[in-house]
């Protein structure tokens, strides 16, 4: 019905351009140029949506938690209810032979927790069980079927293989199973450990080679069920009596009472239910019972998705078997299974249509065509292949990121990923000579390995998009970052390896410097007190690396008297003075203004900086009650391990001198610098000017007022006494 529904409204989608074209002479040419490019754009391929799937386990049980029981239901009632149910995520379809009957009595289980979905839970042996797991598949191909895989827990077959490729999930394997073009693919292998996925044309029941089930633990072994009655078998297939050195009859009874019937008809030959099976399009009929000639309207042939190959114990199972209670000792009919013959090609060319695969290689060979072009230098670089195609691949180490960097000498067609997360971490590369994968190094999207501060991963360079050829190359990629001061080397050597190539990639970690701004961003070269500078740790801005200041000092240069502006945990112990670090970019800054100690005019700030991978978090600090941040410790990082953290005690001391004078000093006294100091080992600046203080300014101006009042009051003195004097008479 889903299939249905999307032609009906890719049709009428289809209808509706068709429309807007015929009345193309009404609009402009750039309202067509956009239609033409909104269809294109709905003619691209998708990546397919989700589907509900299932896959079943005979005879095997998984430890869940039951919400819902209910008995005497079939089993494909019992299985739909579980598809209809959202909470529902595995059906146990367990019956129960009545041996006085006989008849069959059905236990329907719905659970809404499996561990069948842990690749570590070990499943259970239970009789008459059928269990059956609820998955979402990307797939256009998934088959309105009640379960599309057949599962055989810690089971493979050894060779066989025709494609080799790595997912993330179980699902996705499947999927690329379902999604196979170039094979009928019949079996698929998923290693959950190593999330390598085997595509097989091949199952259990090829013929013409041996095939054989062996014990792999931490793999599990898996048959398409959504294959046409056609493509059962690779070659030929026929339906006979069960060959397994047990007697007919006795397969036949435990077939009649165990075997739970899928399907019942009503036929008049055994040839009629064979065709019914062989036609049957609602499951994939592996075998049919037929009961003999049909008496009033009793169903005498019963058709099976069973056959001895399907059960766990194989021909063992019918050896074990007892008789029921009650035996007529009539014989229950004829037992007939599926088997596949050899190749046509070596019995006759004459088979008819439609039994042969349509493709037929075994195993599956891409473009191996050598380049003529190739020299002797070219075939021996492990970074060439046989086509020519050479890489140059780099490495560059970012701060939440590991970027990969690939250049060939010609175009190439294929897909970058991460190995193992082939879904979730990967870049399709269309005709392109440069490409680059960023690989994230937190979560589970590209699976990054990170160990004591060096993150690694593995990629695969892949032609095809979903099989692995030897022309494809993989690399293994490593960043490691070094949380001290102490500088490393970079390097990237391609090492020759069985399959893999090495890529190792150390940035260095920068050296910090110090700068003293005033409040235009210059450096400054005469400051006063009081002035508002800009104090900076700075690192270069292309570095994965980012820093944190604590147990800074101020220290007069003698040394006599020192002042610890940031403590050990990166707070300010006095905000009035020194507030605490602000980041910007990878920088850390302060403003505050100058000061100097009362004996000294030189300050000498010294701060303890180490790395971060990636900016650092602030310190929560408290002054005056209040709370505030302040960048002094490290960030605390979900991807670093408390064994990243820098257990050594290797740090970088810089420091920076600044000498500020009052107003009145003679500076030349202090441009020389005092030889019993040593500060060749840091960078130091020495920034100096005779500046006026407040009090020099305040007395200066106390002098100046009583200068003018004592030459007021000795102006208003000589007038007074002027005027006071007697005026001479003239006679």
């Amino acid at each position: 019905m889903q299939i249905a529904t999307k032609a009906n409204k890719s049709k009428s989608r289809g209808e509706g351009l068709t429309s807007r074209s015929a009345a193309g002479t009404m609009i402009s040419r750039g309202t067509m140029l956009a239609i033409v490019a909104v269809a294109m754009l709905m003619m691209l391929p998708q990546e397919a949506a989700a589907r509900m799937a299932f896959e079943k386990l005979t005879d095997y049980d998984f430890a869940g938690t039951t919400y819902y029981s209910v008995k005497n239901l079939s089993l494909y009632e019992c299985q739909g209810w579980c598809r209809e149910e959202a909470d529902c995520q595995a059906a146990a379809f367990s019956f129960v032979v009545n041996p006085l009957s006989p008849s069959q009595e059905t236990h329907c289980q719905l659970q809404n927790d499996s561990s069948a979905a842990n690749p570590s839970a070990a499943p259970q042996r239970s009789a008459n069980m059928y269990y059956m797991v609820k998955l979402q598949l990307r797939s256009e191909n998934v088959c309105h079927r009640p379960w599309s895989f057949e599962r055989v827990p810690n089971k493979i077959i050894r060779g066989l293989d025709n494609a080799l490729i790595y997912t993330s999930t179980k699902e996705a394997c499947l999927s690329a199973c379902l999604n196979e073009k170039r094979f009928i693919c019949r079996s698929v292998e998923y290693d959950y450990n190593n999330m390598k996925c085997v595509l097989s044309d091949s199952d259990r029941r090829s013929s013409g080679q041996f095939v054989q089930l062996v014990d792999a633990q931490g793999t599990d072994y898996f048959e398409n069920l959504c294959l046409k009655p056609t493509q059962a078998c690779k070659n030929t297939r026929s339906f006979a009596n069960a060959r397994m050195g047990v007697s007919e009859e006795k397969v036949a009874q435990y077939v009649g009472l165990h075997y739970y019937t899928d399907k019942e008809l009503q036929v008049t030959s055994e040839s009629a239910c064979r065709l019914a099976c062989e036609i049957e399009s609602e499951f994939l009929c592996r075998s049919f019972l037929y009961l003999g000639q049909p008496q009033g309207a009793q169903y005498n042939c019963r058709l099976y998705h069973l056959d001895h190959k399907t059960l766990p114990d194989g021909p063992s199972t019918y050896l074990n078997h007892e008789r029921p209670l009650i035996d007529h000792g009539e014989p229950i009919g004829q037992y007939f299974e599926n088997q596949c013959e050899k190749s046509a090609a070596n019995s006759n060319s004459n088979s008819p249509p439609g039994t042969l695969d349509k493709i037929d290689t075994l195993p599956v060979s891409l473009d191996t065509i050598e380049d003529p072009n190739l020299t002797n230098m070219t075939r021996n670089d492990v970074n060439c292949d046989k086509t020519g195609t050479c890489y140059d691949v780099s490495v560059h180490c970012k701060d939440t990121r590991i970027a990969v960097q690939v250049r060939t000498n010609k175009p190439f067609n294929g897909r970058i990923y991460a190995l193992g997360r082939s879904e979730t971490c990967n870049i399709d590369v269309i005709n392109s000579d440069a490409f680059r994968l960023d690989l994230t190094m937190a979560g589970q999207d590209c699976n990054t390995q990170s160990v004591t501060g060096v993150y690694s991963n593995t990629v695969v360079l892949q032609h095809h998009s979903v099989v692995m050829t030897k022309a494809d190359k993989i690399y293994k990629v490593k960043c490691t970052y070094d949380m001290s001061s102490k500088n490393i080397t970079f390097g990237m050597m391609p090492i020759r390896d069985p399959e893999m190539i090495h890529i190792n990639s150390s940035p260095e970690a920068p050296p910090p410097r110090i700068r003293i701004l005033d409040t235009r961003q210059r450096e400054v070269e005469t400051v006063r007190i009081g002035d508002r500078l800009n104090f900076r740790i700075e690192i270069p801005e292309d570095t994965p690396y980012g820093i944190f200041a604590r147990s800074c000092v101020a220290m007069a240069k003698d040394a006599r008297t020192s002042f610890k502006i940031i403590d050990d945990d990166g707070c300010p112990t006095d905000p009035t003075i020194f507030p605490g670090f602000t980041a910007d970019g990878n920088a850390l800054q302060s403003t505050y203004e100058a000061f100097r100690f009362t004996e000294s005019y030189g300050v000498i700030f010294q701060c303890n900086v180490k790395y971060c991978l990636g900016p650092c978090d602030p310190a929560v600090c408290e002054w005056n009650m209040e709370s505030f941040e302040s960048l002094g410790r490290r960030r605390r990082r979900s991807i670093e391990s408390p064994s990243n953290e820098t257990k050594s005690e290797d740090h970088m001391n810089i420091s920076q001198e600044i000498l500020v004078l009052d107003f009145g000093d003679e500076k030349r006294e202090f441009f020389k610098a005092d030889p019993s100091t040593d500060f060749s080992k840091d960078k130091t600046v020495t920034i100096i000017e005779p500046c006026p203080t407040k009090t020099s300014v305040l007395a200066l101006a106390v002098t100046c007022a009583l200068m003018i009042l004592l030459y007021i009051s000795t102006l208003f003195c000589y007038y007074m006494k002027k005027w006071m004097q007697p005026h001479k008479i003239v006679a």
